[in-house]
């Protein structure tokens, strides 16, 4: 009987456990917006970070993206381009779309000096991040963070 009352009880915990964070996902309406660092070189991973942003925009919540590494290059005018389906856009062009609407769009500190590159090569709108306030951003109560 012990042995039974123990086994339920480590199922009970393992399943408080495993839903505590889908309740703490359905409750993000209250969230104020998404903090989004994109470091990946995949044209497709890239495409959903942008597509995710997007609406989050269009539910009237704030996004702040982080470019960092390989993701970093979807900041360079002129870099390659990869258009997706279905929409036949590219990551990019996703990206001026959400600059446009005024989401704050930063590089990591050590993208261009490791590009040997200055800031005049980022598209418009798009700034090099200084680590104390991303280091606040990250800290914010109601913002998410996702990394692609």
């Amino acid at each position: 009987m012990m042995y039974i009352l123990k086994k339920t009880a480590a199922m009970l915990a393992l399943f408080a456990f495993c839903i505590a964070p889908l309740q703490a996902m359905a409750g993000d309406d209250e969230a104020d917006g998404l903090f989004v660092v994109v470091t990946s070189d995949n044209a497709q991973t890239q495409m959903m970070a942008m597509v995710l942003s997007t609406q989050t925009v269009k539910q009237g919540k704030s996004v702040r993206m982080l470019l960092c590494g390989p993701g970093g290059e979807l900041a360079v005018k002129g870099s390659e381009q990869t258009m997706l389906k279905p929409l036949d856009k590219s990551p990019q062009m996703l990206l001026k779309g959400l600059l446009s609407q005024g989401v704050t769009v930063e590089v990591c500190p050590l993208f261009l000096p490791n590009k040997g590159a200055d800031a005049s090569v980022l598209v418009d709108g798009v700034s090099v991040a200084k680590p104390p306030v991303i280091a606040k951003e990250l800290r914010k109560e109601n913002i998410r963070l996702f990394t692609f």
